[in-house]
């Protein structure tokens, strides 16, 4: 399904507050020379910050000396010290940057599976046969887990919503909506965590460790695993509503036939290139996923396997800790979810391309994941800033200062934590217009916020999900997310004078409305006390003084 890019006429700029979005986007560098410009305001501030002596009391050390809390204070980061840690640790700081490893060891693996196809006729398979009644919750909750299949859900999932609306007798302008906003306004939704998670918890576990409050504090990218799910089934009747009974009837009724927007020769279902060959691989790679599955499950129930800790919950005399937690004892379990998604996705890929005749050999194979890591190119390049920006900050103690210092301020309004929670996604979300990246927010927020959340009581868990609730939502009105584009050629296919601002408008009510689910979903969870996710508690304590 080829995809061309708008002609100059087409992607006109549009007016008003959205058209003044747009503009002030555009005029933002590349991410990675954001944060190269943040260092250098960095070293600034770090400088004068250091020469006018700003400090504060760290939460959890105290000064043996004194008796009392230890003080930090600003570093410069021109000190010898930290000229010497720059250069020296410059491989280490970038190699160590947590999320690198869990994104390259996940994408090793979907990169596989997006290649073989096994993503694309996943998603095919699964919105294919719904009922007229119910395509639009199946269309958007395949969008929301075709997060996983990264690409694809916009490349492969949003034309086809538009090309099955059509072929039902709807307005196939409804089904790009509906496929938009579950794949993109739904970005942190889902029934698993998958890559998303192993990216934002590894830069959370960096903050974290930065800020020195808790060096037992690991991160578990199954820590807002009930949280995404809850907001999966939250979304799904909300893009349904909205589909049905807003977006679908200003559209008004669809008397363009189900062949208008297709290319000539193009198929009216793009998974059948060959559907007998397709069913074979998706029941291959069905086989490849129980195994998995049985073997995860194996290595956790089987005597003396590796991914259960016994001895978590033991004293050195061997005596049960009362209250130790079952999760201390499945912490292995928990990290070793990227290794099984890795495996996952890879064998699943490997088992459907080789039915299909996608992979005919290992060399294939190998070539299909050096071909993921040639798309990551771009990721590194951001990770090699952003390592830097977040050791930086560490460095200079101005992080756990700021952190410090904004959650007395916040302490002093007597602010609720959960409006404190629900500020943030609305941040989150606003900024969210401006930068695309959710990494590149999340490494821009993070430092400051994770610690400044703990000190008030919210874990990083709970500040991974805030963060999340609001960056997903405002995804499909900006005009600078990366494939906003590729959705105006979909929806140019079905209506030649389809424009921005008209795909904006669309999106718009399913905005508003994430958002603000999202926010009150966020805001309850924390008043109620639910874990987020496995061993992952919404509120959280400082340890101990030490």
């Amino acid at each position: 399904m080829a995809s061309a890019a708008p002609t100059p006429d087409q992607s006109q700029g549009m007016g008003g507050f959205l058209g003044w979005i747009e503009r002030s986007g555009n005029k933002l560098p590349d991410p990675v020379f954001i944060f190269f410009y943040l260092i250098l305001a960095l070293v600034i501030i770090s400088i004068i910050s250091s020469l006018v002596g700003v400090s504060a009391l760290h939460p959890t050390e105290i000064d043996e000396a004194s008796g009392g809390a230890m003080k930090i204070e600003a570093i410069s980061l021109l000190s010898p010290d930290n000229i010497q840690r720059l250069w020296v640790e410059m491989p280490k700081t970038f190699t160590h940057f947590h999320p690198l490893g869990y994104v390259l060891v996940v994408m090793l693996g979907a990169g596989v599976a997006e290649r073989s196809g096994f993503f694309a006729a996943g998603m095919a398979k699964a919105v294919k046969g719904a009922p007229k009644a119910l395509l639009t919750p199946v269309v958007a909750m395949v969008a929301m887990i075709g997060n996983h299949a990264a690409d694809a859900g916009y490349v492969v999932l949003i034309p086809l919503a538009g090309i099955l609306f059509a072929a039902a007798g709807r307005h196939p302008l409804a089904g790009i909506a509906a496929a938009f906003a579950g794949v993109s306004g739904g970005f942190s939704a889902n029934v698993s965590p998958g890559q998303l998670d192993a990216l934002l918890f590894g830069i959370t576990e960096e903050a974290v460790g930065a800020s020195a409050l808790d060096p037992t504090w690991t991160a578990n990218i199954a820590g807002n695993w009930y949280f995404i799910s809850v907001m999966t089934f939250l979304f799904l009747p909300i893009i349904w509503y909205v589909t049905d009974k807003v977006i679908e009837p200003r559209l008004g009724a669809w008397t363009g036939g189900a062949q208008a927007g297709l290319e000539d020769g193009q198929s009216p279902d793009p998974s059948a290139q060959d559907g007998e060959l397709a069913a074979k691989g998706l029941r291959h790679a069905g086989l490849a996923v129980l195994f998995v599955i049985a073997l995860w499950l194996l290595m956790v129930f089987a005597p003396g396997t590796p991914l259960i800790n016994e001895a978590a919950c033991l004293t050195e005399t061997g005596t049960a800790i009362a209250d130790c937690s079952i999760h201390s004892e499945l912490r292995p379990l928990y990290q070793s979810l990227v290794a099984a998604f890795f495996l996952l996705f890879l064998l699943a890929g490997w088992a459907y391309g080789r039915a299909t005749g996608a992979i005919k050999n290992h060399r294939d194979l190998v070539n299909m994941m050096a071909e993921s890591m040639k798309d990551m190119g771009y990721y590194l390049v951001l990770a090699f800033a952003a390592a830097h920006f977040v050791a930086m900050f560490g460095w200079s103690n101005l992080g756990l200062i700021s952190a410090v210092h904004g959650a007395d301020a916040i302490q002093s309004t007597g602010l609720p934590l959960p409006l404190v929670l629900g500020l943030m996604v609305i941040f989150a979300a606003l900024l969210n217009l401006f930068v695309g990246s959710a990494s590149a927010k999340w490494a821009l927020l993070a430092p400051i916020l994770v610690p400044m959340l703990m000190l008030l009581g919210i874990s990083p868990e709970g500040a991974t999900a805030a963060y999340r609730v609001g960056d997903s939502a405002t995804n499909i009105i900006t005009p600078l997310m990366v494939y906003f584009p590729l959705i105006l050629v979909f929806a140019q296919r079905w209506k030649k004078d389809f424009g921005l601002g008209s795909l904006t408008a669309m999106m718009m009510p399913y905005s508003i409305w994430l958002l603000i689910s999202g926010t009150v979903l966020i805001v309850i969870w924390f008043y109620l006390g639910i874990p987020l996710g496995p061993d992952a508690p919404v509120e959280y304590s400082l340890p101990a003084r030490i």
